[in-house]
């Protein structure tokens, strides 16, 4: 995404209204009263990235739970590493640590349970409709972009380590600021959207679908995630043109989700599953979902 212009004096004085800043203590006031994996949501002014920020502290030792919020990203990473910018206070730009005692093969589910809890918040949201695309981005209705997910591995060599969730939601980001093929919830509704409630909606769905999980050891059926992981998927039952990590392209029809995240497309010369890829829908549908 583009940075954003600066403002005129004129424009300075009402940019608040648009884009408040997020207060950080009251945020996790909020998320303490009802919760118990949060430990504080820190807001920081200006950061490269809050993932790369994120995956050091891991490193270091830092606890479950912790949440750092970016109000400008400025050299944020996607996936394939395609670079994430957002405009200051435009955007829901987070990453969470998290250090999931399941299987290693189970993580693979770890993006895939944020997108159904990023979609659960956004659809709290009254008028947006959005669909989940295999296995990282949270559409509108038209099929454009409304975030990303980001999921890190960091190795530990005593334990099973830790995985750091980034998301990148447009809020109130104007299409002068957004790359083509995208949107944000202010577009999609027409009017101006508040990014407080959003995380705060996201990040308790979020700790209710991972201690979910984490609780049957990461079983996508037991937990029920499987189920609502598919009740929200667009890519599922779509034909689709998947880019692969090594450049190559494979074409076929998207037909489940496999036990460990996987996508199982059924191609001319047989079934395969993706661990990962970069996913373009050949034919769309409606938003599944709410």
């Amino acid at each position: 995404m583009p940075d954003e212009p600066s403002p005129s004096p004129s424009d300075e004085r009402w940019s608040d209204l648009e884009r408040p800043a997020l207060d950080g203590a009251a945020l996790t006031a909020a998320l303490a009263r009802d919760g118990r994996l949060w430990r504080a949501v820190e807001v920081v002014e200006r950061i490269g990235s809050t993932n790369a920020a994120l995956v050091a502290r891991a490193a270091d030792g830092a606890p479950e739970g912790t949440v750092v919020v970016a109000e400008h990203q400025d050299a944020g990473r996607g996936r394939l590493d395609r670079v994430w910018t957002s405009p200051p206070r435009a955007g829901l730009t987070v990453s969470v640590l998290l250090r999931p005692d399941v299987p290693a093969a189970r993580r693979g589910w770890l993006p895939l349970l944020t997108g159904v809890a990023l979609a659960e918040a956004v659809a709290a949201v009254p008028g947006c409709r959005t669909a989940l695309k295999w296995p990282n981005d949270l559409l509108a209705a038209d099929g454009s972009k409304l975030a990303g997910i980001l999921a890190e591995a960091v190795p530990a060599p005593d334990g099973p380590g830790a995985v750091v969730v980034g998301v990148g939601l447009n809020v109130s980001t104007r299409p002068d600021e957004l790359p083509e093929g995208a949107s944000s919830l202010a577009m999609e509704v027409g009017r101006t959207v508040d990014r407080a409630p959003v995380l705060l909606e996201f990040l308790r769905a979020l700790e209710r679908r991972y201690l979910g999980w984490t609780a049957t050891l990461g079983d996508p059926v037991q937990s029920g995630l499987a189920h609502d992981y598919l009740a929200w998927c667009a890519t599922v039952g779509t034909t689709v043109a998947v880019t692969l990590p090594d450049g190559g392209l494979l074409e076929g029809v998207a037909e489940a989700v496999d036990w460990d995240g996987r996508l199982v497309v059924r191609t001319p010369g047989g079934t395969v599953e993706l661990a990962s890829g970069d996913v373009r829908h050949v034919r769309g549908g409606s938003a599944p979902g709410g």
